[in-house]
């Protein structure tokens, strides 16, 4: 007798935020990653909506990464009423549960912050989550180890392998009564300086990727010295360089730059900041976790040595008052909130002031309407004019480019019987498609948000 399996996505189907897609088989149902939409306020009103489906009869989630869109809206699927496992990596969990603490305490004080000024609709205004959800949403993580089948039943194995996006990492692979299904996850760039490069997979029946640079190749420059250039240039006109950036893998890629930069003596000697609370925490697990990625444990330790790790935001405010030269390394890293925000309210308004992007920065955030050239951007219920110098890199990102997509996917030996494009804005989804069916005859399917599509085992 045949079955079906019923794949329900419900999120990052046709935008590259708010991952989560269910499997239903006949014998489980569980979600692969479970994000938050972040960018266009359309998007992030979806968190409050209640998912088209029964909660309480998912039994269990597999992530694939820590990063907050993959993992973000886990405390609001424990209140909905899942009572099952969290699966992941040991370096996942432990991303993931200092990303949830900080989501929730940033929307803990954003909603005060709205109810003392009345800059909100909603009075009150609420967080979609508290810490004290975080902390209930914690008890039901379990780790995994790479490379080893884990059953879920008679009929259900998955494996984890890492694919070089962040510390913690993978794809996964998901064996459902013999058939292959194969979720890329984010994959990261074969030659990453911190990373080691992706697995690739082997087999699968049904592919989800992602196509977050599915349109594009990365620009070949030497990142380092661009870097170096914008430093001193800022520096040398009595300037400050900020540089929103994304706690895990960024803030530490950065760093090593830096410190390798200041090591050589290209840089002067000028304070070097990075405050973020989670990436503190981030720098923690890097070393904890030294088998996941290119430093050594000596090398961690004399690259923090250069930096003013900050984690109080009293002394965030004592530094954003001193009129010094400074680089700040700050989150968030596409500017929706975070210690970036308190900095940009001084240095914004400063034409001496360079503004820094080194990641992808999604529709509807601060940091995508300020790449496009924004003249003022409100934080805080205020508009501020922008005066600053924007600069960006574009090779940091820990998303592989097309190319690198497509090294990916290159071992996979059988023809799919689906592939489904997922993670992507509609151009780059769209160009992907295209380039897939030139490089392998490969017919892909990219899903609208909601769309639910049956599979026959």
């Amino acid at each position: 007798m045949r079955h079906s399996i019923f794949i329900h996505f419900l999120g990052a189907a046709g935008t590259v935020t708010g991952s989560k897609y269910l499997v239903d088989t006949p014998d489980k149902k569980f979600l692969v990653d479970c994000g938050l939409f972040q960018g266009l306020k359309e998007l992030r009103l979806l968190n409050w909506d209640h998912l088209p489906i029964d909660v309480s009869n998912i039994d269990f989630v597999l992530l694939t990464h820590g990063h907050l869109d993959h993992t973000g809206y886990l405390p609001c699927l424990i209140k909905a009423g899942f009572k099952g496992k969290i699966y992941g990596t040991a370096p996942t969990l432990d991303i993931a549960k200092y990303i949830l603490l900080d989501s929730a305490k940033i929307q803990e004080e954003e909603a005060e912050q709205a109810n003392i000024h009345g800059y909100s609709k909603h009075k009150p205004a609420k967080p979609l989550y508290e810490v004290k959800d975080v902390e209930k949403t914690l008890e039901h993580f379990s780790e995994v180890k790479i490379d080893e089948w884990i059953s879920f039943g008679d009929n259900i194995k998955a494996r984890f392998q890492t694919n070089g996006h962040i510390l913690g990492s993978t794809f996964i692979e998901i064996n459902v009564s013999g058939k292959k299904f194969v979720f890329s996850g984010d994959v990261g760039q074969e030659n990453d300086l911190l990373m080691y490069p992706p697995k690739r997979p082997q087999e699968a029946d049904v592919l989800f990727v992602e196509s977050t640079y599915g349109d594009r190749l990365h620009q070949k420059e030497d990142i380092q010295e661009h870097l170096k250039t914008i430093i001193l240039e800022t520096i040398g006109k009595g300037g400050s360089v900020i540089i929103p950036s994304f706690a895990v893998e960024r803030t530490q890629t950065l760093m090593y730059m830096i410190w390798q930069l200041r090591k050589s003596g290209a840089l002067p000697d000028v304070p070097f900041i990075m405050d973020s609370p989670m990436g503190a925490h981030i720098l923690e697990v890097f070393q904890k976790n030294l088998e996941w990625h290119k430093l050594s444990l000596a090398d961690c330790t004399e690259m923090c040595k250069i930096f003013k790790i900050v984690t109080d935001f009293k002394e965030t405010l004592e530094l954003i008052a001193t009129p010094y030269p400074k680089v700040v390394i700050a989150g968030s890293g596409m500017v929706t909130g975070g210690r970036v925000l308190s900095y940009l309210q001084e240095y914004i308004g400063k034409p001496q002031t360079t503004l820094l992007f080194v990641g992808y920065q999604g529709e509807g955030t601060r940091g995508r309407k300020l790449m496009e050239g924004a003249n003022e951007i409100k934080i805080y219920g205020k508009y501020y004019d922008v005066k600053a110098r924007i600069e960006a890199i574009h090779g940091l990102s820990a998303h592989g480019d097309q190319k690198d997509l497509l090294n990916w996917m290159s071992e996979i030996k059988n023809k799919p019987e689906k592939v489904f494009i997922i993670h992507g804005e509609k151009q780059a989804a769209d160009t992907f498609r295209v380039k897939i069916k030139d490089t392998f005859d490969w017919d892909c399917i990219i899903p609208k948000l909601y769309d639910i599509v049956e599979i026959e085992i």
